[in-house]
């Protein structure tokens, strides 16, 4: 017996006519694997190679066709068709209200109900708070007016949508990141609020100059640059500009990509900070945790200067802590301002 690796594929291939390789393409397209998994009507062999007869003429096809399905006899039915009505017509029951149920009114309120149209039925229906009677809309219309009907169409009316409501984009902003950098290390008393929001291509490098800048400026009382793309690097500049800065009362650093870690060095920096009033640092790429909530809920515990925080708690304690907190301190500024 031969070893079949010593068997020369390409003498054999050579050897074969036209009309083998053909059917040896055929054979091996079945016994790929991959053919399996194809529908069967992908699976079969290609059995159109007859050559065609004459010139393709669409009209004198379709001509034979007609011809063809008019010269064929109708099949009959095998049940005729003759009109007949088979079985009962479907009558509704009418539905009596046992007379345990039934309600007795006034003569008078009787009267008035049987008067009464079917938009004014909608808008009782409503003041009765027999909502499951008529869709929302309709029944918080009727409960919003006084002495006219809300529902003129009445309690089966097709509900009509509310019409779509075409806000206005945001206007790009159109700040110079270079020119406010400018004015902020010149300490320019006319700048006095700086908005980069939005803003999306501000290298992390001007964002750090930024707040560096900010550690000497005594003008700009509002800093904003929520949706920038800044990062942890950008929080360490924030959280040493906190620390140095004394004329910053609102800062806004939401819609980032702060971690856990920029965000503690921020919370722990504003023990030093007694001037700034607002914080929002709310919306951030990933969840901040439980240990930078509780660090925000014992700094604001410990401060009291600030009086809005921007910030949504995932658990309930320190939540409560820095509602308490910021209670406190806008009680604090109120009693100051009666004295």
């Amino acid at each position: 017996m031969s070893d079949p690796r010593d068997i020369d594929e390409d003498a054999i291939l050579k050897g074969l006519s036209a009309e083998e390789l053909d059917q040896l393409e055929c054979e091996l397209q079945e016994m790929d694997p991959e053919n399996a998994m194809l529908p069967a009507g992908m699976r079969q062999r290609d059995q159109t190679k007859k050559g065609p007869t004459g010139p393709y003429d669409r009209d004198a096809l379709m001509l034979y066709l007609e011809k063809q399905a008019l010269e064929s006899e109708d099949r009959e039915d095998l049940v005729p068709f003759t009109g007949e009505k088979k079985g009962k017509a479907f009558i509704a029951k009418k539905k009596e209200i046992p007379e345990h149920e039934q309600v007795i009114l006034e003569p008078e309120l009787e009267e008035a109900l049987k008067n009464a149209s079917d938009a004014e039925m909608c808008d009782i229906a409503a003041i009765l708070g027999m909502y499951t009677l008529m869709s929302n809309k309709q029944y918080y219309d009727a409960l919003g007016t006084t002495g006219t009907i809300a529902n003129k169409e009445g309690i089966n009316s097709v509900v009509k949508p509310d019409p779509f409501k075409f806000f206005p984009e945001e206007p790009p902003n159109t700040t110079n990141v270079e020119e406010t950098l400018e004015r902020i290390l010149n300490n320019d008393s006319s700048l006095t609020e700086v908005n980069l929001n939005n803003i999306k291509d501000i290298p992390i490098p001007v964002l750090k100059e930024i707040f560096e800048a900010m550690k000497e400026n005594s003008h700009v009382e509002v800093l904003s640059i929520a949706a920038t793309r800044s990062n942890d690097p950008v929080a360490y500049a924030c959280a040493e500009m906190l620390q140095e800065n004394t004329s910053l009362q609102s800062l806004n650093i939401e819609s980032n990509f702060i971690t856990s870690d920029g965000m503690m060095a921020i919370i722990k920096a504003m023990a030093s900070n007694a001037t700034l009033v607002e914080l929002k640092i709310d919306n951030q790429r990933q969840k901040l945790g439980d240990s930078v909530e509780m660090e925000i809920a014992s700094m604001l515990e410990n401060n009291s200067s600030i009086l809005k925080f921007g910030y949504h708690f995932n658990q309930q304690g320190p939540r409560a802590r820095a509602a308490m907190a910021i209670t406190r301190n806008n009680d604090m500024l109120r009693q100051q301002r009666l004295r």
